[in-house]
């Protein structure tokens, strides 16, 4: 993801350095964090829902922040937000990653969503995204076995 970076020179800091998200200058940092996912680039929009999504941090305003961004306009930024959620509250995810994975489109960070929740119901609508031997068709085979091994 280097050779992809925001315009916000504020994401872009989070590349080169280890930006706090904890102690005060880190509730500063997540503020501004929460706020870029609602900016009009989407660049700074899938950053920010990345950041988020892959942070240790859970509070309600970081759910409702990934909640937000799953119903972006953008895929990656939804599928990016709702890998945040999967690990966070995957009764919220569910539902989310099953429209996901009905669109005409998807892409890897809703499979690792899919993946994370390893919900044997995801199963049926993976298999249209496993076939072939593109990017998106190996994640959905990842998470088809993940499905596979929770039912089990």
């Amino acid at each position: 993801m280097s050779d992809y970076l925001p315009k916000s020179p504020f994401l872009a800091s989070f590349v080169d350095a280890d930006v706090p998200l904890d102690g005060l200058e880190g509730e500063a940092n997540l503020d501004r964090l929460i706020a870029l996912m609602g900016d009009a680039d989407v660049s700074n929009r899938d950053w920010a829902a990345t950041l988020l999504a892959l942070s240790d941090r859970d509070d309600a305003r970081i759910r409702a922040a990934l909640r937000m961004g799953a119903e972006d306009v953008d895929p990656v930024v939804r599928g990016e937000a709702l890998c945040g959620l999967a690990r966070r509250d995957p009764a919220v995810a569910l539902p989310l990653v099953r429209r996901e994975l009905d669109r005409d489109e998807s892409n890897i960070a809703v499979m690792n969503a899919a993946e994370e929740l390893a919900d044997p119901t995801l199963a049926a609508s993976l298999l249209a995204w496993a076939e072939g031997h593109d990017p998106v068709a190996e994640a959905a085979r990842d998470a088809i076995r993940a499905c596979g091994a929770a039912a089990t």
